[in-house]
């Protein structure tokens, strides 16, 4: 796998509940963590330890849930300086959030459709350009999934490759976001992908989601992945790379050997492509 890349292999989300088996058992096909700072910054005692004693063990990825980077209130610099020193006491090879916000006069329990509009565009690459100041590194957004577009004046995808073109960072692919959003918003998730910029992947997100209608999905992260997600997977494999993939599971969760079945199959995605690589260089 690429050097380029902060992280390698499979990842999984950190669950408080999953620190003691973590620490007496590592799966060994595991190959980084990610956490939501927002739940460890101001934790002491007991689990602060037991964090600190995978993070010194572990690569771990932080992958952010209330930045709000498309809100019309004041940039939280404050929460940015917190996250900085976070990242720096458990080595956090990246810091990604949401291309959305979740907030305006008060936080809101939801992710917000940013417009598709070149204000917000500016907007949000500004605001961005600040974090990774304060930060000192560049920073990934993730596609996110949406029900509504207020106000779109741009398609999906020429308002995410504005917004990473001008802030100059990187990418959070979301193979599940794409799908989700290429079923409630009519378009084809394959052509939608294959338009993102390869050079600026960092790691990506895969995970299940609620049908609510033949036409309408839900991104609950609550389910088993389903095969139309684990087929754009593969193509996405084979378009960009093997990249780094996450397992997110954020509802609903199993026990982790259950997990470890779905991190199973990232795993043999990634050895099948690499291999499939590796023939056709050999083979000129």
């Amino acid at each position: 796998m690429s050097n380029t890349y902060p992280v390698s292999g499979t990842g999984l989300g950190l669950r408080r509940a999953f620190i003691g088996p973590l620490t007496e058992n590592p799966p060994s096909n595991v190959g980084f963590y990610e956490l939501s700072p927002e739940n460890w910054i101001n934790l002491g005692g007991k689990y602060a330890k037991q964090l600190r004693a995978l993070t010194e063990q572990f690569p771990f990825v932080a992958h952010g849930l209330s930045l709000s980077i498309g809100s019309p209130d004041p940039l939280d610099t404050n929460f940015v300086k917190d996250i900085a020193k976070f990242i720096k006491q458990h080595q956090i090879k990246i810091y990604s959030e949401h291309l959305s916000y979740c907030s305006d006069g008060g936080h809101m329990y939801d992710l917000m459709p940013i417009p598709f509009t070149e204000e917000a565009v500016i907007h949000v690459a500004d605001r961005i350009i600040q974090v990774q100041d304060i930060l000192g590194e560049r920073i990934a957004i993730e596609n996110a999934s949406y029900y509504a577009a207020p106000g779109k004046e741009m398609e999906e995808i020429d308002f995410i490759n504005a917004v990473i073109q001008k802030a100059d960072c990187q990418l959070l692919l979301d193979i599940n976001n794409i799908y989700v959003n290429s079923v409630n918003h009519q378009y084809n998730a394959i052509e939608f992908m294959k338009q993102l910029p390869a050079e600026r992947i960092s790691y990506a997100h895969i995970a299940g989601h609620y049908n609510e209608a033949d036409d309408i999905i839900i991104d609950t992260h609550g389910a088993d992945i389903i095969d139309p997600v684990w087929a754009l997977l593969d193509t996405a494999y084979e378009h960009f790379g093997v990249f780094p993939t996450l397992l997110e599971r954020d509802f609903n969760i199993p026990p982790l050997a259950e997990l470890l079945l779905e991190v199973n199959t990232i795993e043999q995605a990634q050895i099948r492509h690499e291999s499939n690589s590796k023939k056709k260089l050999a083979n000129g």
